[in-house]
């Protein structure tokens, strides 16, 4: 999927603040506050000097014209655009290019799931299964000597979704809890218990009661995200 807006903009990250805010140092030595999509603490990523990519909005009377998309880890680029991990899922899942989520003739975004929830996508419509499939996308950018990680900080939101998608199970749905890890470096994917157990408890019983929790790995360049292959959930 290539980027709505390419990230052009190079620069070094100076400091992330208030969570949606950014500082970078550009190219040609200009400090810019950008904006940061992400509400997670984007643990790991946030060494000052680290490479940025940014991208400029086509709204020229946004307050901040740049958004932060990327940054270097090592020899990998990590997406920390959140939004673009749900725009990238729905792409994938339209096209049928992930198996265990293929062969649906209808896709919608933003759902309203029961008791006041909503979710990612309903896919309905497959092929001898008569059920809907309700898909919740986390986007994940924590990783640790290849494993990605998942939640980077306290998620009560994440807790409540994993508890919904179990309901949704136990009413005969088909239920996923779907990682998109923005990161071409990891070969597994595990719930960050250290940082949120009760995310991670939650997730293991929400498994337990049939929910699917799949994961798959895209690489992000500064003008695509490109879907690479399914990566196990270890849980």
């Amino acid at each position: 999927m290539r980027l709505p807006v390419a990230a052009t903009l190079r620069g070094r990250l100076v400091r992330r603040y208030q969570r949606f805010f950014a500082d970078v140092r550009t190219e040609a030595g200009e400090l810019v506050t950008v904006h940061c999509a992400n509400p997670g603490s984007m643990l790991g990523l946030l060494r000052e000097g680290a490479a940025v990519r940014c991208s400029r909005a086509a709204n020229t009377a946004r307050k901040l014209p740049h958004t932060l998309e990327m940054i270097r880890s090592g020899p990998t680029w990590v997406g920390v655009h959140t939004h673009l991990a749900n725009a990238f899922a729905a792409r994938v899942l339209a096209q049928g290019a992930f198996a265990p989520l293929a062969g649906y003739a209808s896709l919608r975004p933003e759902v309203d799931s029961g008791e006041g929830s909503r979710l990612d996508f309903r896919l309905d419509g497959r092929r001898g299964d008569p059920r809907p499939a309700f898909v919740e996308v986390k986007s994940v950018t924590l990783a640790d000597r290849g494993r990605a990680r998942f939640p980077d900080s306290v998620t009560e939101r994440g807790r409540r979704h994993a508890e919904r998608l179990a309901a949704l199970r136990r009413e005969g749905a088909r239920a996923v809890l779907l990682f998109v890890v923005q990161r071409a470096d990891c070969e597994s994917v595990e719930p960050a218990e250290d940082i949120d157990p009760a995310y991670a408890a939650a997730l293991r019983a929400a498994a337990a009661q049939g929910v699917e929790v799949l994961a798959l790995r895209a690489r992000v360049t500064p003008t695509a995200i490109r879907y690479e292959r399914p990566l196990p959930v270890v849980l």
